[in-house]
């Protein structure tokens, strides 16, 4: 099986985190390839920068088509997630989503916590669009961030313990997700300093990346397609050929 992990965003060392945690996850003989957006910002962290995020993830999913048998938007905020499911004849799944859903089945209430308030806006935006905000227990977020992201998971590694252990405490989470790319593969790592199950996106996400490629048949009928898209990435625009 091959998986493709996008990190929507430019930064190399935040695609390396993603790759490493992705590949921890997956299953014997899964093949995880990590690449980063082709075009885009450092860090995704407003409802702005979402937005630019989803092109950017669509021409690096369009870039690697016929190469993987599943992809993953490595993205807390699943940027471009609607537009890959329709363009794509694979599954695409975002960490956001998968963390949501698996959050979901290990408790009741779920909390999420990060690295910086500024991205709750987008992440509430995103929750709700999964459905999911009736379960959700709460946000616990960091300060302001202005650091490199590469780093951001050993550098506020503390205070994320603490914010989960708020989760928990004061606000009745039953599981807690660590949202964001740049920490990816942390839970692992602090996991004994909370009480209930931590859930890493990327990690969920490559799990139920490589059950959905079970689940869904390979010559499932695809929407007839043939229009002309102008001034995107060719491959953004082969896809709307269909």
């Amino acid at each position: 099986m091959r998986l493709l992990v996008v990190n929507s965003n430019t930064t190399d060392s935040v695609t390396a985190r993603i790759g490493a945690a992705a590949r921890a996850a997956a299953s014997t003989g899964t093949v995880v390839q990590a690449i980063s957006a082709p075009f885009g910002l450092p860090l995704i962290v407003s409802r702005a920068d979402w937005l630019v995020a989803g092109p950017a993830t669509l021409a690096a999913l369009a870039a690697h088509r016929g190469h993987y048998d599943a992809a993953i938007i490595a993205c807390f905020g699943d940027p471009g997630l609607d537009a890959a499911k329709e363009l794509l004849d694979v599954p695409v799944l975002g960490i956001s989503e998968a963390a949501f859903h698996a959050a979901a089945m290990l408790g009741r209430r779920f909390g999420v916590v990060s690295f910086t308030t500024a991205l709750r806006p987008m992440f509430e935006d995103c929750l709700a669009h999964h459905g999911l905000g009736a379960r959700c227990a709460g946000f616990r977020m960091g300060p302001a961030f202005a650091g490199d992201p590469g780093l951001v998971a050993e550098e506020r590694a503390e205070l994320l313990v603490e914010l989960c252990r708020q989760s928990v405490e004061q606000d009745g989470a039953e599981a807690v997700i660590l949202a964001g790319g740049p920490l990816a593969g942390l839970a692992p790592v602090i996991a004994h300093r909370v009480q209930v199950p931590l859930v890493d996106g990327t990690a969920a996400a490559v799990r139920l990346a490589e059950a959905m490629v079970g689940l869904a048949p390979p010559d499932a009928p695809r929407p007839a397609r043939s229009r002309t898209l102008t001034g995107f990435a060719p491959g953004i625009a082969d896809l709307y050929r269909g």
